[in-house]
């Protein structure tokens, strides 16, 4: 038996590979650079996004009609602090973001603290950072904040503690609270003549559309109800919103064990808070709910007084057109595929998104860019082929801005003109990042034990380790709606994952990326699979079966498959090693949830109490059998667990109840624990930390030889 033992963050170099030609480092595999967060001033002309290299994050934009790139910040250190909610002002003027917090948490630290991954002696603060793009001056520090807004007239709004407030660009003088009101306000849009902000106002089990004029005239609320009503869009005259209306939470109890529909409507009210109407009503189905996808609704007003939306009713993922006045949506976008990412092309007659799909049998698993007139016909193809496109803006009146990648090469910006001219790639890649050196991810399918069929893609350098059986290594993800690519993933936690995937092939394993269901990419079914997660736990069969088609892979060796992921992939890992130890002789479970019923019942206390009852105890069951920690007597595989102490995603005692039940059983394990990182590690130097730990401890359990 292993035990138990201790890894520091100061972590040995690892050894070299077994195959005659040692690939490039770890670090040399994660210093890819990272584009996100692209938004743009298409009247302007102007478009921003944040460059992260090595946990460095800065700030950059570029201007038509030559659209030059030129950086803004000029960090240098690995500091652990966001930079995130890019906001341009319409003119192009101003750039608003928000240095700090954790935008992807679950819930708020204790006391509202701010992350701190460095251990820094000052504690850090969510602040609103501002550059004067007009001028050469540096950027300033405006004050704490989070959510700027900045309308056509430069004035900023943004919510502390849960009110709005304004503060001047320049950071001269103090920031006041912009209005008072009784609910959380977030989602904040200012009118198109700035002269009015639109703002949800939430009251917890309702929520209100609020709107402030001045500080000479009352808030005006539009149509309320005891609904929950969310995103405010502005109509292009400025005198009316279109917004989203989902039920009040209430009503009598429903069982936790079955999935429920989620009816919504899309509502268009005077911004005076006179005249409303719903404008389009979905069905009661549950392909007709509420979509859980990229953006939600994702609500524009478009040419032709029309409202585009996004709907699963026929399955899928797709764009819907309504008429503001009221009628029946037209479907955009038909078809066997996913949209994603939205936008409204530069005249408001074209939206442009990406989806899964194209002409190649294998772009289910790729992002290609479209566009479609929102009143209807085909949709146009705007990039196709073997690369990866995805998050498409508006950059001015011809052109449009994205994200693109491919197996290779990681993720930059480009620009392209609506009419096939271009692209323009802004900015280019580190010719030191060693992109030779990975592979083309190949697709694959595979059968479930209840027949579905599940797709995958395998990691393999044939050139590598090709003289021996070699080791194999199933990837699952986390979310868990989500979908891996055939090539650089658009999040950064799954481009971290593809480097890792990357550089575990180019050391002589086999890995296998499994798209288990719940995940997004294959319709609406798929994601939402009976007796799943914390109803049953039917997706574990898709990873197993994963296991058992990469032992029957050419080339790997069947009697030593590990197993890895974070998040709900860390569960997924558990559930691999408490249940079929036989095919998964070791895992790495980074931030996994190990007891169902502990999140599921903090769900149902915060539930209102009252006398009717319902299946809360069956629930609290099924969850708990669903659970890894249910039964561990065929748990014999070693595990490393490695968990951030400030996850506001996944409670850090997830990770200390499981390692006290394996003492428990004496079944081996070892840990990495980073003080004070989060969910999503924020800095470089932790990542690399809890990648040098995979590496070493899948080289000394798997490539030295079968686990005994």
């Amino acid at each position: 038996m292993i035990g138990k033992s201790v890894i520091t963050a100061v972590i040995l170099m690892i050894g070299c590979n077994t195959a005659s030609a040692a690939p490039p480092s770890l670090s040399a595999f994660m210093s890819y650079p990272f584009e996100s967060d692209l938004t743009s001033a298409p009247k302007a002309g102007v478009i921003a996004w944040v460059c992260t290299v090595r946990g460095v994050r800065n700030v950059w934009i570029a201007r038509a009609p030559g659209y030059s790139p030129r950086q803004i910040t000029h960090n240098a250190e690995d500091d652990g602090q966001e930079i995130t909610d890019l906001n341009l002002s319409p003119d192009g003027h101003y750039l608003a973001w928000v240095r700090g917090g954790d935008h992807d948490g679950n819930w708020a630290a204790e006391g509202g603290l701010a992350p701190d991954p460095a251990a820094s002696a000052d504690e850090p603060r969510e602040t609103i950072w501002a550059a004067d793009l007009t001028g050469v001056a540096a950027p300033t520090e405006v004050t704490e904040g989070d959510a700027p807004a900045v309308s056509v007239k430069g004035e900023l709004a943004f919510v502390r503690q849960h009110q709005v407030w304004t503060a001047a660009l320049n950071g001269k003088g103090a920031a006041k609270r912009l209005f008072f009101d009784r609910g959380k306000d977030d989602d904040l849009n200012w009118s198109p003549d700035g002269s009015a902000l639109a703002f949800v106002s939430d009251r917890g089990d309702h929520a209100f559309i609020g709107v402030y004029r001045g500080a000479d005239k009352p808030l005006a609320y539009l149509a309320p109800s005891t609904d929950r009503d969310g995103s405010p869009r502005w109509a292009p005259d400025g005198q009316r919103i279109a917004f989203t209306r989902r039920a009040g939470s209430g009503g009598p109890p429903e069982s936790m064990l079955v999935e429920h529909p989620d009816p919504w409507s899309i509502w268009v009210a005077r911004a005076d808070g006179g005249e409303a109407h719903a404008a389009w009503r979905s069905g009661k189905t549950l392909e007709e709910s509420f979509p859980r996808v990229a953006g939600e609704a994702n609500l524009l007003w478009v040419a032709g007084d029309r409202v585009t939306f996004m709907s699963e009713a026929d399955g899928w993922e797709h764009l819907y057109a309504v008429p503001a006045a009221g009628g029946d949506a037209r479907l955009l976008t038909p078809g066997a595929f996913m949209v994603e990412h939205v936008a409204a092309a530069p005249d408001d007659h074209l939206v442009i998104y990406d989806a899964n799909t194209g002409a190649d049998s294998q772009d289910g698993e790729r992002r290609h860019l479209y566009s479609v007139a929102v009143d209807g016909g085909a949709p146009s193809p705007l990039t196709a082929g073997a690369a990866l496109q995805w998050w498409p803006v508006a950059a001015d009146g011809s052109h449009i801005a994205y994200i693109g990648a491919d197996a290779r090469v990681p993720p930059e910006v480009s620009v392209a003109g609506l009419t096939g001219d271009g692209p323009r790639v802004l900015a280019g890649q580190d010719t030191n990042y060693p992109a030779s050196a990975l592979v083309t991810p190949t697709p694959v399918t595979f059968q479930a034990a209840d027949g579905l069929t599940i797709h995958g893609q395998v990691f393999n350098a044939a050139d590598v380790g090709a003289n021996a059986a070699k080791p194999g290594v199933v990837f699952v993800h986390g979310g868990p709606p989500r979908q891996m690519l055939l090539g650089w993933h658009y999040m950064d936690y799954y481009a971290h994952a593809y480097a890792l995937n990357q550089y575990l092939a180019a050391r002589g394993y086999v890995v296998l990326s499994v798209n288990y269901r719940l995940g997004i990419g294959y319709g609406r079914a798929f994601r939402h699979p009976a007796h799943a997660g914390f109803r049953g736990g039917a997706e574990y069969q898709d990873v197993l079966a994963g296991g058992r088609f990469l032992q029957g892979v050419a080339g790997v060796d069947p009697a030593r498959i590990g197993i890895w992921g974070g998040s709900y992939g860390g569960y997924l890992t558990a559930m691999a090693l408490s249940h079929n130890s036989d095919v998964f002789k070791v895992g790495v479970d980074l931030h996994g949830v190990h007891d169902w019923s502990s999140d599921v019942g903090r769900q149902l206390a915060a539930q209102r109490p009252g006398f009717e009852k319902d299946d809360r105890d069956a629930a609290l069951a099924v969850a708990f059998k669903a659970s890894p920690i249910a039964d561990l007597s065929h748990w014999t595989s070693p595990v490393l667990l490695i968990h951030g102490d400030d996850d506001r995603n996944v409670s850090f005692h997830e990770t200390v109840d499981l390692a006290r039940r394996l003492d428990q059983i004496g079944a081996p394990y070892e840990e990495l624990v980073l003080p004070n990182e989060i969910h999503g590690f924020l800095r470089h130097a932790s990542w690399m930390a809890a990648d040098e730990a995979t590496v070493r401890f899948l080289d000394r359990t798997l490539m030295m030889g079968p686990v005994r």
